[in-house]
């Protein structure tokens, strides 16, 4: 008799933990918009999630530790005149979002710490440039104030946000319609694309040329979303010619067939991936899904890897993913997503169980730390160099002057918008305070000074 060999990994039994009721945040009011992002954006200080808004696009942008019922009136982000479709933290400040809206501008704003106290109507800076709504925002990984925004107007645009300008477009004739995805490789020298047209491209920003592409990566009509992996590879998720939704593998060198192509099931919502290079593992989230898939991706066939599934009762509105140095490492935490239902997001923590509490170097190699390797000069230069990286071993410390080491272009639109930005108060505000000061403290020393009378008055007696 023939015993069936099961595949040795020390991620097989990976299971999803969802955060008790009061480490949740309750009382959110969700964004009812279709479209196909995550609608939601954490990183080790904040959590943001796009929300309902009258009269324009909001979202909600939270400290972490502030969990539990959130105030109905609690302050917003909310200078776009229509509705918000994608939010991205920058990976180089904690404190700097951008966001893509139906206004066709992208906003780049500043988050005090502790978060906001006032609604946030002025921007740092408002990038200008695309003609119909903006739904894809995502940050260079690696060059300092470099991000992509990808528009209905075909076109994407690669901005310096220090000078709030343009400084690569690729224009409809890269893409002749609706961009469904956009992803940074690693060292951010190239983008991997999908399109309505049914071509998944991997393209050479500065250049502006198609490295390589695939047409018709999945037979069906519905959204293809790609992404980087290791080892040279791009991941995909669509539908086949009967609507089943698939996942698939592809080596970027060699297009023709994929390595591994995978049928899941037939539910309609678009598949999100996240994929952590850290640890090999690609979680793949359906929008109105109530699961969450993970698979581990290996540099030998089958490459693909179905490792488990997590479930719960209540269907997705849209996911936040975690960067690996927001994660609790001595709880063998490999991953935490941030879950969006109708009312609620719901923290859910990735963990590999472990007998011993002690840091297990092997789930946590050095990891993309909060430092830039690049300007944005250099890269448009043509350097290319990976993310620095930073061992967790003692826990991921923020640097204590990282709000004040944002690049020269957003100091000159922080000094220009501060007052209305973060509700402190202006130069004029300040000299008002400054001569009330002194008005207290000259009131204060004749106090003083009957005080002492009044003393040597009763020792007289």
């Amino acid at each position: 008799m023939s015993r069936q060999v099961v595949r040795s990994s020390k991620f097989r039994h990976v299971f999803g933990q969802p955060a008790k009721a009061d480490q949740c945040y309750e009382d959110v009011r969700v964004s009812q918009t279709t479209w196909d992002s995550g609608f939601c954006a954490v990183n080790p200080k904040f959590l943001a999630l796009i929300c309902e808004a009258s009269g324009g696009g909001a979202f909600l942008v939270l400290p972490l530790s502030k969990t539990g019922r959130v105030d109905k009136n609690a302050p917003t982000v909310c200078g776009h005149t229509a509705p918000v479709l994608d939010i991205a933290w920058c990976p180089h400040n904690d404190n700097v979002i951008a966001s893509g809206s139906e206004d066709c501008t992208v906003m780049v704003w500043e988050i005090p710490d502790g978060g906001l106290t006032l609604p946030l109507r002025e921007p740092v800076v408002t990038l200008e440039g695309h003609t119909k709504r903006v739904g894809i925002v995502a940050w260079h990984p690696t060059a300092q104030n470099v991000l992509l925004s990808a528009g209905c107007d075909n076109v994407i645009l690669v901005w310096d946000v220090g000078t709030g300008a343009a400084v690569l477009t690729l224009g409809s004739d890269v893409h002749p319609d609706t961009i469904y995805s956009v992803d940074w490789s690693r060292d951010g020298a190239l983008l991997c694309t999908s399109c309505r047209d049914k071509r998944v491209r991997i393209i050479e920003p500065r250049k502006g040329t198609i490295v390589a592409e695939k047409d018709r990566p999945h037979e069906g009509t519905r959204p293809v979303h790609a992404v980087f992996v290791s080892y040279g590879k791009i991941l995909t998720t669509g539908f086949s010619r009967m609507s089943e939704r698939q996942v698939a593998l592809w080596d970027t060198k060699h297009l023709e067939e994929p390595l591994s192509l995978q049928e899941l099931d037939t539910s309609s919502g678009v598949l999100l991936p996240f994929f952590d290079p850290d640890t090999n593992i690609v979680y793949l989230c359906g929008k109105g899904d109530s699961s969450i898939r993970y698979f581990e991706i290996t540099s030998e066939a089958p490459f693909l890897h179905y490792l488990s599934m997590f479930s719960s009762k209540e269907s997705q509105r849209g996911m936040g993913y975690m960067p690996k140095r927001g994660l609790e490492v001595n709880k063998c935490e490999i991953a935490r997503f941030y879950k969006l239902h109708e009312r609620r997001c719901e923290p859910i923590a990735m963990t590999v169980p472990r007998k011993s509490d002690l840091f297990q170097e092997d789930l946590y190699p050095p990891t993309a730390g909060p430092d830039a390797a690049l300007t944005a000069e250099e890269w448009l230069g043509g350097r290319d160099a990976g993310p620095l990286l930073i061992s967790l071993k003692d826990g991921y410390v923020p640097p204590k002057s990282r709000e004040l080491r944002v690049s020269r272009g957003l100091d000159t639109g922080r000094r220009r918008t501060a007052p209305e930005a973060s509700g402190a108060p202006g130069s004029d505000a300040i000299s008002r305070l400054e001569e009330e000061m002194k008005k207290l403290q000259a009131t204060v020393q004749e106090l003083q000074k009957r005080l002492d009378a009044l003393e040597e008055t009763v020792q007289a007696k």
